[in-house]
């Protein structure tokens, strides 16, 4: 993961390589990519499910400075926030897009878009791989990889006809303490097992989750403190 991040994270351009050098004139046929001009999708462009996959592996790794940056880069509203933006991203800044360009004269510029399945890979890698939420049939786990200068935030889960509101807060680890340690309250009682048993008896219920932070701030901070989500789940 160093190397993907030296050499396929482009920072300066807000994306990620898929491959580089991209192939052009070599003899070698790797197959189909060499079709496309060199940067553009699979050719050594940014192919975004490959880029997603990338921000999860750093948050599988703990690393959330690098998660979240590489999420900040890969979300379309960032590619359109000025009128600059917009005229090299070129595509809608709404939804996301199968692929960017990373060589010039079209670096930075959007490919395909709406049809793409890295849509969906976008929701899981900030569902379960950057809040933590995973679900396991009738139980939920939590294992969040936040920024550290997040302070808290609340997710709202809807299971069949019953809801569970989520606390999930951040406090920094004392020395002995493991960072990245996970404790969980369900209706004022701990799980000791850390699993939140999902049960459809019409109620709502409380849950709290609590994770050991670093002990030093995260540098990275485009984000905000505190947030809300809604996620609604019907098996």
């Amino acid at each position: 993961m160093e190397a993907v991040d030296q050499r396929l994270v482009r920072r300066d351009h807000a994306l990620i390589q898929l491959l580089d050098p991209p192939f052009d004139k070599s003899p070698l046929n790797p197959g189909y990519i060499k079709g496309y001009v060199p940067g553009v999708r699979e050719n050594g462009g940014q192919y975004t499910h490959a880029a997603i996959w990338a921000a999860m592996a750093f948050a599988r790794l703990g690393d959330s400075r690098r998660a979240w940056e590489l999420l900040a880069m890969i979300n379309p509203v960032n590619h359109g926030r000025t009128a600059e933006e917009v005229a090299i991203y070129k595509v809608e800044p709404y939804v996301a897009a199968a692929d960017v360009y990373a060589l010039t004269p079209h670096i930075g510029r959007g490919g395909w878009t709406w049809y793409t399945g890295s849509a969906g890979w976008m929701y899981r890698l900030i569902v379960e791989s950057l809040l933590g939420l995973r679900l396991e049939v009738d139980k939920l786990h939590f294992a969040p990889c936040l920024p550290a200068d997040w302070k808290a935030f609340t997710m709202h889960y809807r299971y069949r006809e019953t809801v569970y509101h989520i606390v999930v807060s951040q406090t920094r680890a004392a020395v002995d303490a493991k960072v990245g340690e996970t404790s969980v309250t369900v209706d004022g009682v701990e799980r000791l097992d850390m699993i939140i048993p999902l049960t459809d008896d019409r109620q709502e219920h409380s849950v709290e989750v609590r994770v050991r932070a670093p002990q030093t701030v995260d540098e990275l901070a485009p984000f905000m403190n505190e947030a809300q989500i809604e996620v609604v789940k019907e098996p």
